[in-house]
């Protein structure tokens, strides 16, 4: 018998876990670490699991059997195949679970299940769109590395490349530059060795840097020009005729989505809900089919 249906977003920053029972009463929600596969598939079970008890923990109630659980889980990284086939094969026994995207999920819960688009921009950013016939398409999201650009990790590598410039003495050191070397190391070994272990996540804690030095410094604005421009060009490819309402999620799109040119922000609106509660809305589907055959 399945007593309870649990929606997680897991992304690189941190994962939340959204817990109702299944007549439908919300129960708790539940915060922990990272899960996004890229930072492994062990860690991203460390912390989904340590949401879901985090969540039964705040409602005061022992965390059941996971077979009386239905998780359905939007996961950064669940893209790629062999990380999503490793993921699921860590199922450590719920009644059923459905591994996502993060970006789908959050797409569901923004436009409540109907078609729509979402451009997101956090720590990693990309677009994803579901059409009014049910096909779907997805822009961007190829990882820290290679692309995510607009993000926050890419807004912070940025920032550490310029902070490195200017140590050079290729560029002037400039207040976003100064700010690099607190955060980071102000010789050239303590720099190279944040550089040397840094992640994605570590980048993109440099972000904040860049906003807040963008009055007093050209650099970080030109830096954030071109978040802008690459926020702009994901929206247009995620859907070039404009036809789909589009939410803006995460917390550089959600900063930068005023700045848009008006025929981008014309098609803006509110997101009606978040990720958990998208990945909720799954859990929900997910459960119905055995519901039905129980009767």
């Amino acid at each position: 018998m399945v007593d309870y249906l649990i929606g997680v977003d897991g992304g690189g920053s941190g994962t939340r876990a959204l817990i109702h029972r299944s007549r439908g009463d919300m129960v708790a929600t539940g915060q922990a670490g990272p899960s996004a596969l890229q930072q492994g598939v062990a860690q991203a079970w460390d912390n989904v699991l340590a949401a879901i008890r985090d969540g039964f923990a705040a409602a005061g109630i022992a965390a059941p059997s996971w077979n009386r659980c239905v998780v359905a889980a939007g996961i950064s990284g669940v893209s790629h195949g062999p990380w999503r086939d490793a993921f699921l094969c860590g199922d450590p026994g719920f009644a059923q679970l459905e591994a996502e995207t993060d970006s789908f999920t959050m797409l569901m819960g923004a436009h409540g299940g109907r078609p729509g688009a979402i451009l997101i921009a956090g720590t990693g950013s990309i677009a994803e769109a579901l059409r009014a016939d049910g096909s779907r398409a997805t822009v961007g999201g190829w990882g820290f590395r290679v692309d995510d650009e607009g993000s926050g990790g890419w807004l912070g590598l940025l920032a550490v490349r310029h902070g490195l410039a200017a140590f050079d003495g290729r560029v002037n050191a400039s207040a976003l530059a100064r700010r690099v070397w607190m955060h980071c190391g102000d010789d050239r070994e303590t720099l190279q060795e944040w550089c040397g272990n840094a992640g994605q996540f570590e980048f993109a804690q440099l972000a904040r840097a860049v906003f807040e030095c963008e009055d007093r410094d050209p650099a970080a604005a030109g830096l954030l020009q071109q978040a802008v421009d690459a926020l702009e060009e994901l929206a247009l490819a995620i859907d070039p005729r404009g036809r789909l309402p589009l939410a803006i999620s995460g917390s550089i799109g959600e900063r930068l989505a005023a700045r848009m040119r008006p025929f981008v922000r014309s098609r803006i609106i509110p997101a009606q809900a978040g990720a958990a509660e998208g990945a909720l809305m799954l859990a929900r589907r997910l459960a119905q089919p055995a519901a039905q055959e129980a009767v």
